[in-house]
């Protein structure tokens, strides 16, 4: 089970689960069919990192959103459920603090855009 806690990026509120351990970055939307109420997920890491991200087992298309260590939108993909043994990894853009994701086409943000979490 994970947290749901209210996020802000730029004027935009959102509530998301939050995968702050590893054990729960690792697990993030892996069989979710449905958000049930929350907007999303935030992957927090405890310092500015590369990452790469990867849709196995995951059912539904994802926007993932790329924020540094100051929490300012850097990037985002587009990434697709995966069935195979081996998936397509998805990589930052370079070292983040944050990642958000987001049912695919469901938000806009724009580079620049902060994050901001409680």
């Amino acid at each position: 089970m994970f947290p749901v806690e209210t996020v802000k990026v730029g004027d935009v509120v959102l509530d998301v689960a939050v995968a702050s351990t590893p054990e729960q970055r690792n697990q993030g939307l892996r069989g979710v069919d449905e958000l049930d109420g929350y907007d999303g997920m935030v992957f927090v890491f405890e310092q500015a990192r590369d990452a790469t991200f990867e849709m196995g087992d995951t059912l539904i298309p994802l926007d993932i959103w790329w924020f540094d260590a100051d929490g300012v939108l850097v990037g985002s993909t587009e990434m697709q459920p995966c069935e195979d043994v081996v998936c397509v990894g998805y990589g930052s853009p370079g070292e983040i603090g944050w990642a958000l994701e987001t049912p695919q086409g469901e938000w806009e943000f724009a580079p620049g855009d902060v994050l901001t979490m409680p």
